[in-house]
């Protein structure tokens, strides 16, 4: 059954708006957490598993009816697993790595600009004028919260932030249109289930060291003189910086169109900057904030041009 028109905006606009910050905040606890010397490969390994594990049980015991899947979806809930989850993460886990976390969002949230146009080609979306002007300032704001222009930037940084771009264009794409027949929590478990059994293929046949988790971690930055163990720190970015928010940006994908949900997600990136700032000591100027009111006014600017014309 089609759920396009059950579509309810303002309920897409909280909850993305709300992973948002969720992913903001997860953008400096991976960053301290791959600080340990946990490879990037097995972090992804574990937030897939642990969302699909959450995921799987919630279906358990509130809808097992919803683990019905046919076998015409089965191909884009691979396609979705792999490319808009798996690789988007390690993508992104690897630029956060080697880049400054406001620069990595920023190069991974030029997928805002690709959805709008992909969507226009395959799915005949009317856009805006407007909406183009939102874009736009959304991206100047974010070449400023990241001060790019002073940025050392490293190369392959650039080509994981860029690979993360494509897959976050992916993962908004294909999330709309999944969403018009399945409810958030079965797509959340299946493509995350997927995602898991591929990182598990890539970590079998690529074996690394795991960490002892029973070890203490400093917090780092303003927060060095808390010393946690690594497994609770795990927890906390498995709950807090996946499960939760990818449920939040399903039920928005749910409930808006790519292009929306892709446009208010930027603020991300604003919230990186600032909890990195906060936690990690990461500069953060009068011209930063200034660059992030310019990604706000662009959000609005975008979503106030939305009118009928993103409803299917």
């Amino acid at each position: 059954m089609n759920r396009v028109n059950k579509r309810r905006p303002a309920v897409g606009i909280t909850a993305v708006s709300f992973a948002a910050l969720m992913f903001g905040l997860n953008a400096s606890t991976v960053k301290t957490i791959l600080g340990t010397g946990i490879s990037p490969e097995q972090l992804v390994l574990f937030r897939t598993t642990f969302t699909a594990l959450i995921s799987g049980i919630v279906l358990l015991l509130t809808n097992r009816k919803a683990f019905k899947i046919t076998a015409k979806e089965i191909p884009m809930m691979v396609l979705y697993g792999i490319c808009g989850i798996a690789l988007m993460q390690w993508s992104y886990s690897n630029a956060v790595s080697l880049l400054p976390i406001s620069v990595a969002l920023l190069i991974e949230y030029t997928a805002i600009a690709i959805v709008p146009v992909i969507s226009f080609f395959l799915f005949k979306e009317k856009i805006k004028a407007r909406l183009w002007l939102g874009i736009a300032l959304v991206l100047v704001g974010l070449a400023v919260v990241s001060n790019i222009w002073d940025s050392n930037l490293n190369p392959v940084g650039i080509a994981w932030a860029f690979l993360a771009a494509g897959c976050v264009s992916l993962y908004f794409i294909i999330g709309e249109h999944t969403q018009r027949k399945r409810d958030a929590m079965s797509t959340l478990f299946y493509t995350f289930f997927v995602a898991a059994i591929f990182w598990l293929i890539i970590n079998l046949a690529n074996p690394k060291d795991f960490i002892d988790v029973n070890q203490m971690m400093s917090l780092s930055g303003n927060l060095a003189s808390i010393d946690w163990p690594i497994w609770l720190a795990l927890l906390w970015l498995g709950v807090m910086g996946s499960f939760l928010p990818m449920l939040l940006d399903y039920i928005a994908l749910g409930n808006l169109s790519a292009t929306a949900v892709g446009v208010i997600a930027t603020a991300e990136t604003v919230f990186a900057s600032l909890f990195a700032w906060i936690w990690l000591k990461e500069d953060m100027s009068m011209l930063e904030v200034f660059g992030g009111l310019i990604v706000i006014t662009g959000i609005v600017l975008a979503e106030t041009s939305r009118g009928q014309t993103h409803n299917g």
